[in-house]
């Protein structure tokens, strides 16, 4: 059995276990009085609030040097990249399927809804060859120049609602990325290519796959609210031969000082798909 003096020693430890805690013969907490916790809360009170309000300050003053409407910086990307509608890189349907290619049609259909009469009327009808610049004007919403998706012709989807897609001669719709105050020299069109040895037939639309110069300059997203890009259709003339086969087709920005060879990124100017059309 445990002696007299170890159960003093258990029963003095226990106490002072408790005391750590809450002495109450001081009041105290965990060592302090009420009025040094009050203290102490105070302080780190106080001291949160000047740093809350030091980054709301240095936030606040950064704000002031930004513009609603251009950025202040953009040397990041030079030049734009080159991108596909229907929003995919291998493609692959049947001809005679309707389900396998209604994917692709709705999206061509629902992309190009901004692209629609009732909206461009809205734009102005600028002229052709010249930039449509408005750096002097001091409305700082900008006007957009009319693109109808009329301009696409046999793939606009207005007299084949298919995009040819069942006939096996699909359309693809490519357009150049948005940067600001990009002023491409030269006369810009759009060029592809299928990477064999024998050649396939394409209609562009526009014409030659021109992308006019009245679409330049961007002016943002905030100033520039009505701004669509201007389109290319490629419309491949696929024959019998053509099909049971995946082509690689690859599309380029030429015409202009834009790059489309840099082989660190494959998509600056230029774009790779893949297509396989089943009979």
């Amino acid at each position: 059995m445990a002696s007299t003096e170890d159960k003093s020693a258990n029963k003095e430890i226990t106490s002072s276990w408790k005391d750590s805690f809450y002495n109450p013969r001081t009041g105290e907490v965990m060592g302090r009085t009420a009025s040094s916790w009050a203290l102490i809360l105070l302080f780190y009170l106080v001291f949160y609030c000047f740093l809350a309000g030091m980054f709301a300050l240095t936030m606040w003053v950064m704000l002031l040097t930004l513009d609603d409407y251009v950025p202040k910086y953009r040397d990041r990307v030079p030049y734009p990249g080159l991108v596909i509608r229907p929003n995919a890189l291998d493609m692959s349907f049947n001809k005679s399927d309707p389900l396998k290619y209604a994917e692709y049609v709705q999206h061509l259909e629902t992309f190009l809804r901004r692209y629609n009469d009732t909206e461009q009327e809205k734009n102005e009808d600028c002229p052709r060859g010249e930039y449509f610049m408005q750096d002097d004007t001091e409305d700082m919403t900008k006007k957009a120049c009319r693109f109808k998706r009329g301009f696409l012709s046999l793939c606009s989807g207005l007299s084949d609602t298919n995009f040819g897609y069942s006939e096996g001669k699909p359309c693809i719709l490519l357009k150049m990325n948005r940067i600001i105050g990009l002023k491409p020299r030269g006369d810009p069109y759009i060029n592809c290519t299928v990477k064999r040895d024998t050649p396939i037939q394409m209609q562009y639309f526009p014409s030659e796959g021109r992308i006019d110069k009245m679409y330049f300059p961007y002016y943002g997203k905030k100033a520039h609210e009505s701004y669509v890009q201007p389109l290319v259709a490629v419309k491949l003339l696929l024959t019998k031969e053509d099909y049971n086969k995946e082509l690689t087709v690859e599309c380029r920005v030429e015409g202009t000082d834009l790059r489309n060879n840099d082989e660190r990124d494959k998509f600056l100017g230029r774009v790779t798909f893949r297509i396989k059309v089943v009979e």
